[in-house]
C-alpha cells in the first residue's frame, strides 16, 4: 500500500511538470520502488523503527530522571523537612527513619512488593508472577507503558513505595522505637500500600481507570495510594501511641526551620518527577502535569499564608513551606487531568483547608500528630482526590472513550457527575484500608516487640538512645 501511494504521489508530481505523462501519472505503481539495495517499503519500515527507537530512548531517559527526582524527595527532601521540625535531640532519628525506608522498602519491593502491586491477580491484590523481579527486564509491558523497559517502570514505582511509608513517620516522631518502626512500616507496605496501589494502578484492580476497573477512580500520581493511606495511617499511629511526654503543656518548637525550608524546596522540585513522571512518557501530558503541579503549589502557598496572616497577624516561613507541600499533595491525583487554572483553584483551597486542619481541628481534638502528617497528607490527599472528580477534563486527558474511540466526559466539569461518586468510593476504600490495616499491624508489633520508647529514653532523645550518636555536638569551651 505504501508503494502504491508513493507511486500516485510521484505520478502527480510528474503530471504537474510533464503534461504528456499525465495519463501514466494516475496509475498506481504495482511493484515496489527499488532504491539501491532496499525497496521503498523497507526504507520506510527502517525509518519507522528508528523513530520508535528514538521515542523509547527519550521516554526512558525522562523516566530515569524522574525516578531520581522522586528518590530525592525522600532523602534528602523529606529527611530534611521532617528533621528540622523536631527537637534537636531527635533530628538524626527522624532522618534515619526516612533513610531506612530507602533500604528496607527497596529490598522488600524486589522480593515481593512489586509483584503484589503490578502482577495480574484479583481486583484487590496482585499475584506472585514477578517475585524476585522474575520477568522484569528490558522488554516493556504495554499494559503499563509501551515505550519504556519494564525494569524502568519498576524502579520508578519503587520510589513511590519508598516515600509513602516514610511520610507516616511524621506522626510518631520522637517516641517510637527504631526497631518497631522498621517492622511496622515494612508490614504496612505489604498490608496497606500493596493492595491500594494494585487496586488503583495494577492490572485488574478494582479502581483502575485505564485497565478496566469496575469503579474507575482517577488518581494520576497517588492521591489515594500515597497521601490518603499514609496520612490516615499517621493519624491512627498518633492516636494509638498517645502524646509525647509534656505535650501540649511544654513548648516543642522546630529546632531548625532552615533545614525544613531546604527540605521543602527539594520536595517541590522532586514533585515534578512525582507528578509529571506519572505520564510515563516525555510527551504533552507530562508537560501538562508539570505545569499543574507548579501552579497548584504556588497558589497553596498564598492560600495558607493568607489564612495564617488573618489568624495570627503575620505569615511565617514554616507556614509558607507547609502550604507548598499541601498544594503539592492536593494536586497529585489531579495533575494529569486538569489545566493550570483548575490547578490554581485546587492549590488555593488546599492551602486554606490544610491550615485549618493543622491549626484548628488538631487542637480541637487534641491528638499529637507530631509533624502534621495527617493534617497535610491525609486531609490534603482527600480533598485533592474529590476535587479531581470535579475538575478533571477530557480536554487535558481523554482517559474515557466510547467504542468508536471518541472522548467521553471525565469529571463533573465535563458533565460526568458519576465520577465524583467514584472518587468518593476510592477515598472511602483508602480510609478503610488504612485504618483497619494500620490498627492490626500496630497491635501485633506492640505485642511482639513494643512500639514506644520508655519515658527516660524519650526525655533524653532518640538520637542517643536509639542510635548512640547526636545530630549536633555543640562546642562549650569559652572563646
Amino acid at each position: 500500500m505504501r508503494s502504491a501511494y508513493l507511486g500516485v504521489l510521484l505520478g502527480a508530481v510528474l503530471a504537474a511538470n510533464c503534461p504528456f505523462a499525465a495519463a501514466q501519472a494516475v496509475t498506481p505503481v504495482a511493484s515496489p520502488v527499488v532504491v539501491g539495495n532496499n525497496t521503498q517499503a523497507e526504507r520506510i519500515a527502517q525509518l519507522e523503527a528508528s523513530v520508535a527507537s528514538a521515542k523509547s530512548s527519550a521516554d526512558n531517559a525522562w523516566m530515569l530522571v524522574c525516578s531520581a527526582l522522586v528518590l530525592m524527595m525522600t532523602g534528602p527532601g523529606l529527611a530534611l523537612f521532617y528533621g528540622g521540625l523536631v527537637r534537636k535531640k531527635n533530628v538524626l532519628s527522624v532522618m534515619m527513619q526516612s533513610f531506612s525506608m530507602m533500604a528496607l522498602i527497596t529490598v522488600a519491593w524486589g522480593i515481593i512488593l512489586y509483584s503484589l502491586v503490578f502482577s495480574g491477580g484479583n481486583f484487590f491484590i496482585g499475584g506472585f508472577h514477578h517475585m524476585f523481579l522474575r520477568g522484569v527486564g528490558a522488554a516493556p509491558d504495554a499494559a503499563y507503558s509501551a515505550t519504556i523497559p519494564l525494569q524502568t517502570f519498576m524502579v520508578y514505582q519503587l520510589m513511590f513505595a519508598i516515600i509513602t511509608p516514610a511520610l507516616i513517620t511524621g506522626a510518631f516522631a520522637e517516641r517510637m522505637k527504631f526497631s518497631a518502626m522498621a517492622v511496622f512500616l515494612v508490614l504496612w507496605s505489604i498490608v496497606v500500600y500493596a493492595p491500594m496501589a494494585h487496586m488503583v494502578w495494577g492490572k485488574g484492580g478494582l479502581l483502575n481507570a485505564t485497565l478496566g476497573g469496575r469503579i474507575p477512580t482517577l488518581d494520576f500520581a497517588g492521591g489515594t495510594v500515597v497521601h490518603i493511606t499514609s496520612g490516615v495511617s499517621a493519624l491512627v499511629c498518633a492516636l494509638y501511641l498517645g502524646k509525647r511526654v509534656g505535650y501540649p503543656r511544654e513548648p516543642m518548637p522546630p529546632h531548625s526551620v532552615v533545614l525544613s525550608f531546604i527540605g521543602a524546596c527539594m520536595l517541590w522540585v522532586g514533585w515534578f518527577g512525582f507528578n509529571a513522571g506519572s505520564a510515563l512518557s516525555a510527551g504533552p501530558l507530562a508537560t501538562s502535569a508539570f505545569v499543574a503541579t507548579q501552579f497548584a503549589a504556588a497558589a497553596a502557598v498564598i492560600g495558607w499564608g493568607a489564612a495564617e496572616w488573618v489568624h495570627h497577624g503575620k505569615p511565617s516561613a514554616l507556614g509558607a513551606i507547609s502550604g507548598a507541600v499541601a498544594g503539592l499533595v492536593a494536586i497529585t491525583p489531579a495533575a494529569g487531568f486538569v489545566g493550570p487554572m483548575a490547578a490554581m483553584l485546587i492549590g488555593l483551597m488546599a492551602g486554606v483547608f490544610c491550615f485549618l486542619m493543622v491549626s484548628k481541628v488538631k487542637s480541637m481534638f487534641g491528638y499529637d500528630d507530631t509533624l502534621d502528617a495527617f493534617g497535610v497528607h491525609g486531609a490534603g490527599g482527600t480533598l485533592g482526590a474529590l476535587l479531581t472528580g470535579i475538575f478533571a477534563s477530557k480536554a487535558i486527558n481523554p482517559i474515557f472513550k466510547d467504542a468508536g474511540g471518541h472522548a467521553l466526559a471525565v469529571g463533573v466539569i465535563d458533565g460526568n457527575f458519576r465520577q465524583l461518586w467514584n472518587q468518593t468510593i476510592g477515598v472511602a476504600m483508602a480510609w478503610t484500608l488504612a485504618i483497619g490495616g494500620t490498627l492490626a499491624i500496630l497491635f501485633a508489633v506492640d505485642k511482639l516487640i513494643g512500639l514506644r520508647v520508655s519515658v527516660e529514653h524519650e526525655t533524653e532523645g532518640l538520637d542517643v538512645t536509639q542510635h548512640g550518636e547526636e545530630g549536633y555536638y555543640w562546642e562549650t569551651s569559652a572563646r
